[in-house]
């Protein structure tokens, strides 16, 4: 199933271009040239096919030819990660886009019916435009996000994408062509100009999308402005990519892996600590030499790799793959950082665990490993008010609840000030919680 990749070091890249990986992409449209769903029942082909005409599919050929094994599809987790399925969407939606395209509808009626799903999938959860967007002068400040006071999200317009797509991605509504529901930044000025007016903000974190789709060159419009004098208060810049696990030669053979490789040594030689937020979902991803190579490459560099991940059903919602997989990290090097709770948007329904059960997940997993891999904190949701991390269940005068806390909030206060909920093994997120103890609301809805 795997392909030989020449490992690399630090070092510049002298790969002759010829030899070098070009990466081919399918999405709804191309399926029918994929080589590899030929295997598939007609009736997996169509649901996927129907399911992508509303919820973004894009697949490239290293996660086909080398991370999925095909032997096992439908129920290979990296095949569940990436491609669509019907339970995505709920069987009445499913339904009326399956009618839709068996009767050969106009295209714009179809992308109508799934215009109107998508807006019933909340596209844009945790109050992301209404609350997050900073403005100056009155004015929105738009592809920014400022929700934390330390740190503040930027969405460059060229990163809007990413290498594959993973089916459950909270950022889904960036990729599917609707301008209403895009966060893009395209001119960075108005990144450094908001920064230079706040000396709070101590990390810049670009993200997407995939800010490692984007050329080196596109990147260092961004970046290089950030290493001004002026902006000593910025000290961490992050990326946050699934490069790593979806498309590895960006940093090793890629004709400006060279560049971006540089560009990340330059912002360290500046004094900036450079974090590589991982988006790692399951061991396999670390497991391709291309993968060992990328992370050999950016270590060199001087950057901190931390790894992060929702929980998922279907691909990694068990302690013994999270366990693997933070082992795994930390013997290359890499830090593990956070388990995310899947968010309250797109295909949640199909994706969610309750809450007590990624708890549960987690408390077995981290209990499995050594104290460096228990830097991985979770399970955490990153709902309206903030990070909340769930504790978990507990007897409190003899009362069952569930224990959380903040670990990030929009009033710093709130950091790490337990609350409790009445316990409810159903509930998958912040909002379907009650307060325990008889009180009306949490502490933070008053």
């Amino acid at each position: 199933m795997n392909r030989t990749a020449r490992p690399h070091t630090g070092a510049p890249n002298d790969t002759p271009a010829d030899a070098r990986r070009r990466m081919t992409t399918y999405n709804g449209t191309r399926l029918a040239t994929l080589p590899a769903l030929g295997r598939l029942p007609a009736a997996l082909r169509r649901d996927i096919h129907v399911v992508s005409h509303v919820l973004p599919f894009r697949v490239n050929d290293y996660v086909v030819d080398e991370l999925i094994d095909w032997d096992r599809v439908p129920d290979d987790p990296i095949f569940r990660l990436t491609f669509p399925h019907r339970d995505m969407l709920r069987p009445e939606d499913f339904d009326a886009i399956a009618s839709l395209l068996d009767a050969g509808a106009d295209p714009r009626v179809v992308r109508d019916a799934a215009d109107a799903i998508r807006w019933r999938l909340e596209p844009h959860p945790g109050a992301q435009l209404e609350q997050n967007v900073p403005h100056v002068d009155g004015e929105p400040c738009h592809g920014l996000q400022h929700k934390y006071a330390e740190t503040v999200l930027v969405f460059p317009a060229k990163g809007q994408t990413c290498h594959t797509y993973c089916a459950y991605c909270f950022r889904w509504a960036q990729f599917v062509g609707m301008k209403e529901l895009r966060q893009q930044a395209s001119d960075p000025s108005v990144l450094t100009d908001y920064v230079a007016r706040h000396g709070e903000v101590t990390d810049v974190l670009f993200t997407g999308g995939d800010p490692m789709v984007m050329s080196t060159e596109q990147l260092e419009r961004h970046v290089s402005p950030l290493l001004d004098p002026s902006l000593d208060h910025v000290r961490t810049i992050r990326f946050g990519t699934k490069a790593l696990a979806y498309w590895p030669f960006r940093f090793t053979t890629d004709p400006d892996a060279d560049a971006l490789c540089a560009l990340l040594e330059r912002c360290v030689d500046h004094g900036k600590h450079v974090a590589i937020m991982v988006h790692c979902t399951h061991p396999r991803e670390l497991e391709t030499p291309a993968a060992l190579a990328a992370i050999r490459r950016l270590r060199a560099t001087g950057a901190v790799l931390r790894t992060q991940s929702p929980i998922i059903r279907h691909v990694n919602d068990d302690a013994v793959t999270w366990a693997t997989m933070w082992n795994r990290q930390v013997g290359l090097g890499m830090v593990p950082y956070y388990m995310f709770v899947e968010r309250d948007t797109g295909a949640h329904r199909y994706f969610a665990l309750p809450l007590v059960e990624a708890h549960r997940v987690y408390r077995d997993a981290i209990s499995s490993v050594s104290g460096l891999a228990r830097t991985a904190r979770g399970p955490s949701m990153s709902a309206t008010p903030g990070k909340v991390v769930v504790d978990g269940p507990a007897v409190i005068q003899g009362e069952r609840v569930l224990a959380l806390r903040f670990l990030q909030a929009r009033e710093p206060a709130w950091c790490n000030r337990p609350f409790f909920a009445r316990f409810d093994p159903t509930a998958t997120w912040l909002d379907q919680l009650r307060p325990a103890f008889g009180e009306e609301r949490f502490f933070f809805e008053e």
